[in-house]
C-alpha cells in the first residue's frame, strides 16, 4: 500500500545529520515523518525541489524587533515578514524594548502582540537587571522564553548591568544558558572622550577592542564562579578567540555576518552611520581572526543581531547616530556567498543556524532536518545569483548594508511546520507563527 503524506518535497538535495544526498521528505501533521526514497508515495501537496537543497528551517537567535518600543523602525509583524523573506523559520527577540521584557506581564504581552501577526515561530529573551535576579528562575521558564539577556556594555536601551557583583548574581540565578552582550561599560565610558564629531572611524576608538576582551575576560571568570553556561554575543575580536578556546565547557559564542563581511575603516568610509553598530565592525585583521575562529570551531551560531534604524536617525553625525543595522533578512544569502566563495562548507553553515542554536538552547523540536521533528525547512538555490538591494528588503527602515553586493547562493521557499510560508519572495497566506518550545520548560 502507497504511502501517504500532506506534504512530499521531492528530487532534492537534502542537508542533515547523514550529510548531503539526493532524499525526499515526506511530512504529515506539520511534522517530518519519513526521509528517503519515497518515489511510491502520494500526498496533498507535493513540491519539486530539483536543483534546489533542502536545509533544515535557520533559526536566527538575535533579532531586536522594536515593539513595544519605537515600531516606526520595525515591529513583530515586519520584522518577521523580512524573517522568511529570508529563509528564516523561527527568531529569537531581544528584551531592550520600551517598555523593558524584564517582567511576567512583559513577556505575556510580547506573546499577545506575536499572536497572528508573526510570520515566522519566535521567542523571546527576559532582560535581566540590577533588580531582577531572584525572579529570573521564574522568568526563564515561562512559555517562549529562550533565555536571559545580560548588556554588560550598554547599547540600545535602558538594560545594563556593568559591574561584577550584579553580573554574578545574575549568573546564580536560574540555570538555562545566559546571553551576553560583552563589553566593558567602565571602559566604554573613559573613551567617550575619543568621540570625533561626524567622524564613524572613531566609533573602534570608543568601543575599543580592549573594551570587548576585558569584558570576555570578566565574563569567563564570573561564569565560572558561578557555575553557569553563558553565551557570547557578536564576538568582534581576534584576541577574544583563545579565551574562548579555553572555556568551550562554559562558553558558547555567537558571530555575525557583519563582523565576518565588513571591515574598517572602509565600511565607515562608505557606509557612514550605516555601519555603525555594538560592538563595532573592526579592521580586516580582526575580521580575519573571526573566521580563524570559524575554521578552529570556536562559533556555535551565527546570528543576524537585526537592530534597525531609520536612515534619518542614521544620517545623525557621530556619536550622535545610533548603533545597529538590518540584518535578517540578508543572512542567509550573505552567508551562502561565503559558502560559494570556500569560506566555509554547506555543512557548516548549517551547524551554525539550525544544529548550534539546537543545541545550544535546548530547543525542541526545532533546528534538525530529522523524523519527529517540526517540518521546518529553508530550501535555497545554491547555483542562483543575485544583488542584494534596499528595495528587497520587507524592513521598516529599507535599507541594508549590503545594499549592491552581488551574491551566489539564495533562499527560494520557507517552510514552516509543513505550511509553505515564501516562494520566489512572496509571502503566502496569513501569519500564523507560535511560540518555539524548549526542552528544559517543554
Amino acid at each position: 500500500m502507497a504511502k501517504t503524506f500532506d506534504l512530499l518535497l521531492i528530487n532534492g538535495t537534502v542537508v542533515n545529520h547523514d550529510g548531503e544526498g539526493r532524499r525526499d521528505i515526506g511530512v504529515a501533521a506539520g511534522r517530518i515523518a519519513e526521509i528517503g526514497d519515497l518515489s511510491g508515495a502520494s500526498a496533498g501537496e507535493t513540491i519539486d525541489c530539483a536543483g534546489l537543497h533542502v536545509l533544515p528551517g535557520v533559526i536566527d537567535t538575535q533579532v531586536h524587533f522594536r515593539e513595544p518600543g519605537p515600531t516606526h523602525k520595525e515591529d513583530l509583524e515586519s520584522g518577521s515578514r523580512a524573517a522568511v523573506l529570508g529563509g528564516v523559520v523561527a527568531v529569537f527577540e531581544m528584551p531592550n524594548t520600551n517598555p523593558l521584557t524584564t517582567t511576567p506581564a512583559a513577556l505575556e504581552g510580547k506573546l499577545a502582540r506575536a499572536y497572528r501577526r508573526m510570520f515566522c515561530d519566535h521567542a523571546f529573551y527576559v532582560g535581566a537587571t540590577h533588580q531582577n535576579p531572584k525572579d529570573l528562575g521564574e522568568l526563564e521558564r515561562m512559555k517562549g522564553v529562550c533565555g536571559v539577556k545580560i548588556f554588560m556594555g550598554a547599547s540600545t536601551g535602558d538594560l545594563l548591568v556593568e559591574d561584577d557583583a550584579g553580573v554574578l548574581d545574575v549568573l546564580r540565578h536560574g540555570r538555562r544558558r545566559v546571553a551576553v552582550h560583552s563589553e566593558d561599560e567602565f571602559m566604554l565610558r573613559e573613551n567617550r572622550k575619543f568621540a570625533r564629531d561626524g567622524d564613524w572611524t572613531s566609533h573602534t576608538e570608543v568601543r575599543t577592542a580592549e573594551a570587548a576582551v576585558s569584558s570576555t575576560k570578566r565574563l569567563l571568570r564570573l561564569a565560572r564562579e558561578a557555575g553557569r553556561r553563558i553565551h557570547v554575543l557578536h564576538v568582534s575580536t581576534a584576541e577574544e578567540i583563545p579565551l574562548l578556546v579555553a572555556a568551550k565547557d562554559i562558553a558558547t559564542a555567537e558571530a555575525t555576518p557583519q563582523h565576518l563581511t565588513l571591515a574598517a575603516p572602509d565600511c565607515y568610509r562608505a557606509l557612514k552611520g550605516l555601519a555603525q553598530m555594538n560592538p563595532p565592525i573592526r579592521d580586516a585583521r580582526h575580521r580575519d581572526g573571526l573566521w580563524e575562529g570559524m575554521r578552529l570551531g570556536v562559533f556555535d551560531v551565527i546570528g543576524s543581531d537585526h537592530a534597525p534604524h531609520t536612515r534619518e536617525e542614521k544620517a545623525k553625525p557621530y556619536p550622535a547616530s545610533p548603533s545597529g543595522m538590518p540584518g535578517v533578512q540578508t543572512l542567509v544569502p550573505v552567508m551562502l556567498n561565503h559558502v560559494a566563495e570556500g569560506r566555509l562548507s554547506l555543512a557548516r553553515f548549517v551547524d551554525l543556524v539550525c544544529h548550534g542554536p539546537n543545541r545550544i538552547f535546548g530547543i525542541a523540536g526545532k533546528g534538525r532536518l530529522a523524523a519527529g521533528y517540526d517540518a521546518d525547512f529553508t530550501v535555497v538555490d545554491l547555483k542562483r545569483r543575485e544583488t542584494i538591494s534596499n528595495a528587497q528588503q520587507a524592513t521598516r527602515v529599507g535599507w541594508t548594508p549590503f545594499d549592491g553586493m552581488a551574491v551566489r547562493g539564495w533562499p527560494v521557499m520557507t517552510i514552516i511546520r509543513g505550511r509553505m510560508v515564501m516562494r520566489e519572495g512572496e509571502i503566502l497566506g496569513p501569519a500564523t507563527g507560535e511560540p518555539v518550545r524548549f526542552q528544559e520548560t517543554v
